[in-house]
């Protein structure tokens, strides 16, 4: 019973119908969901860097995503759970038929999550995404920006999203993205025009 009663909390960072491994026998059935305890890089200070694997459309990338390579533009990360999963999904969509409304020129969208390149491969390739999914499949990059959890002895990154000025410092962050609420679509198209008119 314990059980359910955790379901909405789940439901609340993944969105639904997430589609996550199954449990391990020898997992405690009251070990669901534990959230990163560690401190989110603060609005003002230096995104903290990256080098790492990533796909589009077309496959794997030729080279690493490397955030220090990318000054000069506002950048997204987008931190998410899942490949396929119900909640990115419906983020992923969104992010895709609202690129131009919602981002605009110039920015470069970056969703990260724990899956590795050959999955980001084919759900690009499948749901047509102009941007490019970035490989994190330890978890550190997600760690550093306090956008992890474990769910039944997986580790995830959870749902947050951060806005990176041109300068490479953070101007904007929501570690607690709702992928179905329209609210934080506006926050961060906000957050974006002020990044991309500083």
């Amino acid at each position: 019973m314990k059980t359910l009663h955790r379901l909405p909390l789940l439901t609340l960072f993944l969105g639904a119908a997430a589609q996550l491994p199954a449990q391990q026998p020898t997992q405690s059935p009251t070990a669901q969901l534990v959230m990163s305890n560690s401190i989110a890089p603060s609005t003002g200070s230096q995104a903290p860097d990256f080098e790492l694997p990533a796909a589009d459309s077309n496959g794997a990338t030729s080279a690493p995503v490397s955030l220090r390579a990318l000054r000069g533009h506002v950048v997204v990360l987008a931190f998410y759970p899942k490949d396929r999963s119900g909640g990115c999904t419906a983020e992923m969509t969104k992010f895709r038929d609202e690129y131009a409304t919602l981002f605009g020129d110039n920015v470069i969208v970056l969703p990260i999550s724990t899956d590795d390149v050959t999955s980001h491969a084919g759900w690009a390739h499948d749901m047509h995404f102009p941007f490019t999914l970035v490989s994190d499949t330890t978890g550190a990059i997600a760690s550093r920006y306090s956008s992890t959890m474990q769910y039944q002895g997986h580790n995830y990154a959870s749902r947050s999203v951060y806005v990176v000025g041109k300068d490479g410092r953070i101007t904007y962050e929501n570690l607690h993205f709702g992928a179905l609420d329209q609210n934080a679509y506006d926050a961060l198209h906000r957050a974006v025009v002020m990044a991309a008119g500083a």
